[in-house]
This record gives C-alpha cells, structure tokens and sequence, in this order.
C-alpha cells in the first residue's frame, strides 16, 4: 500500500473511529443541551450555592462516601434539591444501601431527569434535578423491592424538610 492511501480495513477503522467520537461526544452534552425552568448564570450559581454543592450540581462532582449528615436522617419528610428547592424523594423510599451515600428506591413523580454518563468509560444512568438540571447522583437496578431500583444520590446535592 502507497503512502496516503487507504486499503478497505484503513479506510472502515477510520469511519468507525469517527462515527464513535461523534457519538460519544454528542452523549456527553445531552444534559447541558436540554433546557430547564430554574436556569441561573455559573457566576449566579457559584452564589447561591456552597462550594460543595456547586462543584456536585453543576460540576457534576461526587461527595466522599460516608460524609453526608443525610446518611442518618430518618425522620419523616422529603428530600429536596439543594439547588432550588425541588421535592425529590419521600423519606419512605430511604433505605441504607451501605454504599454511602444517601439511597432512595424511588423518585417523587416527574421530578427527576435522566441522561446517559461515560465518566468511567461504561454508560451509567445519570439523574438531574429536573427543574434545574443540577446533578445529583445515578440510578443502578441492584436496590430493593418494589422497583429494584438504587437511586444513589449526593448527600450534599439534597437538603432535608421534615414534616
């Protein structure tokens, strides 16, 4: 083969190579693309939030696992988005997975968003906040009856109302 030309094997590589780095990088964005109700400038966001919160809601950030006061909570109330206040999850769907982070086996209705994350190289199922789009943990299907479902969420993502 001639330099600067392609056999059939180089030139699939190459198309696969591209269509792969297309794809991925349209994956990554889909959350950033999509618009939500509650939307404030980074500068706004840096603001309202502490430094853990911004760099978990916006930076999409992960808490150390065994640090959140929220691992204790067990009164009665809903969790809600530290970011703007958003019911998430009912404390009747707390459980302790032992992984160390704060557990839910299922969301409040229409209150959390989805998108597919790659950060460690195999798809995980990211949720948002779905009013302000801030990150709050992912979802695996090893959690508990009813839904099978472990909402794995960042203790300082969530603020905590009693009733």
């Amino acid at each position: 083969m001639k330099a600067g030309t392609f056999d059939r094997r180089g030139m699939l590589s190459w198309l696969g190579g591209s269509a792969a780095t297309v794809a991925l990088a349209a994956c990554g964005s889909a959350a950033k693309a999509k618009s939500y109700p509650v939307q404030f400038s980074d500068a706004e966001w840096k603001k309202r939030l502490t430094a853990e919160q911004y760099y978990i809601l916006r930076k999409k950030g992960t808490e150390r696992p065994f640090t959140s006061v929220l691992l204790k909570e067990h009164r009665t109330g809903t969790f809600l988005c530290a970011a703007d206040g958003n019911a998430l999850f009912s404390s009747s769907t707390k459980y302790d997975s032992r992984t160390g982070w704060p557990s839910f086996w299922q969301p409040i209705p229409n209150a959390v968003a989805y998108s597919t994350d790659f950060e460690t190289g195999l798809p995980r199922k990211e949720v948002h906040c779905a009013r302000c789009g801030g990150h709050l943990g992912h979802v695996f299907n090893d959690g508990p009856k009813p839904t099978g479902k472990r909402f794995c969420m960042n203790g300082d993502a969530l603020t905590f109302k009693a009733v």
